[in-house]
């Protein structure tokens, strides 16, 4: 193996180790297609009619042999991943209306008990006034009886 070749297989070890550790921390992380992403992040995308380092003119069913069409997602599977995703994306609004409808409850819950509050310290505040005003009202009086 040429060290070019060694650096290569490598790396890919390398991104294995890397992808494994995502998805154990990671539900989301689809194993199965791990491989050809791998190969893909490292070597590029494939190109048609050759297999990388085994020069031109041989093809990937020639490398690999006729189930190398394995290494391919199907239109069926490419439908099913983008019907994944959109459910997954409508799952993600429905989550972010209903978080939104939540935090608007909050913010007028905590605006009518800011109100209620409000309202309170204006009514304590009347009633101070108006007890300031009946001792005023009483000390005139006296004033007024001493007066005489």
């Amino acid at each position: 193996m040429t060290s070019e070749a060694g650096e290569i297989m490598e790396k890919l070890k390398e991104k294995k180790v890397e992808y494994e550790a995502i998805a154990s921390t990671d539900s989301s992380v689809n194993l199965e297609n791990i491989d050809n992403k791998i190969i893909t992040e490292v070597l590029g995308p494939e190109r048609y009619g050759r297999v990388q380092f085994q020069g031109s003119g041989v093809t990937p069913t020639q490398y690999f042999g006729s189930d190398s069409q394995q290494y391919m997602p199907s239109g069926s599977q490419a439908q099913a991943e983008v019907q994944r995703l959109r459910n997954q994306i409508a799952q993600m609004q429905v989550n972010t209306v209903e978080q939104i409808a939540e935090v608007q409850r909050k913010y007028e819950e905590l605006q009518q008990q800011l109100r209620a509050e409000a309202a309170a310290r204006e009514a304590a505040v009347a009633a101070r006034e108006a007890e300031a005003a009946t001792m005023a009202a009483e000390q005139r009086k006296k004033h007024d009886d001493l007066q005489l």
